[in-house]
């Protein structure tokens, strides 16, 4: 199952890279750096620019993914606009597609190319954007980059389908999409259990997102302190929870005592990793004091 990552679903914190050359990162920042500011305004998302004099910036965006999308959206908009523009003062009668190259940790590109190349090519024919993984790494670094090119409705709609699949790819293998801080009572919730893992034998190891998996269970224990993040008003993320990993979700009822709550997650071994997924997320989010995502 896919995760609802557009409008109205569960905003699951991120963080994507650019790579850029000068003259796009001017065109970014603005005059007095306006632009930007007026991206992140708007947007909602921190937009952070590298320093230094090399040919070449990595522009940072993270936060929840409707932030993103909108921060995407705008810096598509403004690089055709640059392109209307270089082309008024040109002979040039067709116009180029805007151009953006994403860096994307080496670990994850297989998930994005699919099986035989299955899965970019769902995106290229499903966004009409043209999408390239780079064959080789990025130098002195574990990232490759990832071109994507076409009309800015295009990549906007490209990088949704990318978003959802790097959220499957954090799943399945057990990272964080949000930067995970040494704080002790993440430290100590990660000493309980080891995320996304098959408790015992009752699941086997998961190959992918095969929601036809046969179905297992894990337990987490969450401290009491923070089980109300988990639930949300009235139950509202829990159940978006649910509704989005496919899995079932039981929370048992306090215990006198105790000063944890258990979580009991059913369902194929692909629900209950996507599950963890998000509760994690829910937890990192409420620590760290980025608030409700």
């Amino acid at each position: 199952m896919e995760p609802k990552v557009s409008e109205g679903g569960l905003n699951v914190t991120l963080t994507i890279r650019l790579l850029m050359h000068g003259k796009e990162v001017g065109s970014i920042i603005g005059k007095k750096g306006e632009t930007v500011k007026k991206m992140r305004e708007e947007s909602g998302a921190r937009i952070n620019i590298s320093e230094g004099n090399c040919p070449e910036r990595i522009v940072t965006i993270t936060g929840p993914t409707d932030a993103i999308f909108k921060a995407f959206a705008m810096i598509a908009y403004r690089f055709e606009e640059d392109i209307i523009n270089s082309m008024s003062n040109s002979t040039a009668t067709s116009k180029p597609p805007v151009t953006l190259r994403l860096v994307v940790p080496a670990s994850q590109c297989g998930s994005l190319i699919g099986k035989g190349g299955s899965k970019i090519k769902e995106i290229r024919e499903s966004t009409g954007a043209q999408v390239q993984v780079a064959g080789d790494m990025l130098p002195n670094s574990t990232e490759r980059a990832v071109t994507i090119s076409g009309t800015p409705d295009a990549i906007i709609q490209c990088v949704k389908q990318i978003c959802v699949v790097m959220l499957e790819a954090y799943a399945i293998q057990g990272q964080y999409a949000i930067p995970h801080p040494d704080l002790t009572k993440l430290h100590q919730l990660a000493m309980q259990q080891t995320p996304f893992t098959p408790l015992g034998q009752t699941t086997p190891a998961f190959p992918g997102m095969d929601a036809g998996a046969q179905a297992g269970a894990h337990e987490l224990s969450i401290p009491n302190d923070l089980i109300g993040c988990i639930i949300g008003r009235q139950g509202t993320k829990i159940n978006e929870i649910r509704q989005m990993s496919g899995a079932q979700i039981k929370i048992a009822s306090a215990t006198e005592g105790s000063a944890e709550r258990q979580i009991t997650i059913t369902g194929s071994p692909a629900n209950i990793s996507l599950a963890q997924y998000l509760i994690n997320a829910r937890l990192t989010s409420e620590v760290t004091g980025m608030g409700a995502l």
